[in-house]
């Protein structure tokens, strides 16, 4: 009878991995991701040991996700710092990788986070008296003031 139960067990647990890996196959995700799409299908410990397993395999790393979405975002937006912290933090990374991240690479992101702002100019500015408009759109997405300064500095060289 036991021998039974931990058959039923084990293929319980094989058939949550299986669509757990296809599931983070499919598309990158957090392990925040993984855990609220199947905590409501599967047994929480079966889950932990699940998501444990695929991080071991590197299925699940929410460092790299960071990595790649941010890598995703330079090549592709014109962001703010903070709006990508809010992109990502929508998608729950880990908080604390998120800011051991953008702490480590501050200068590298400065650097996109000016660029992104002297594009933005680029491409709204037509004439001086919309200057303030676009600085006010630029502050509401959360650039920092001084990435704006270095921006319009640097479009008036």
């Amino acid at each position: 009878m036991e021998f039974t139960n931990n058959l039923e067990e084990a293929e319980r647990l094989d058939k949550l991995k299986t669509k757990v890996l296809k599931f983070v196959l499919y598309k990158k995700r957090t392990e925040n991701e993984v855990r609220e799409k199947f905590l409501s299908e599967a047994d929480e410990n079966d889950l932990e040991n699940v998501i444990e397993i695929l991080k071991e395999n590197n299925y699940i790393n929410d460092k790299d996700y960071i990595e790649r979405s941010i890598k995703e975002f330079k090549a592709l937006k014109n962001l703010s710092i903070k709006e990508i912290n809010y992109k990502l933090l929508q998608k729950n990374v880990n908080k604390n990788l998120l800011d051991d991240y953008i702490y480590e690479n501050r200068e590298d992101l400065l650097e996109f986070e000016i660029r992104s702002a002297k594009n933005i100019l680029e491409k709204k500015l037509k004439s001086q008296d919309e200057l303030e408009d676009i600085k006010k759109y630029l502050y509401n997405k959360g650039y920092m003031s001084e990435s704006v300064s270095i921006a319009i500095e640097e479009l008036g060289e």
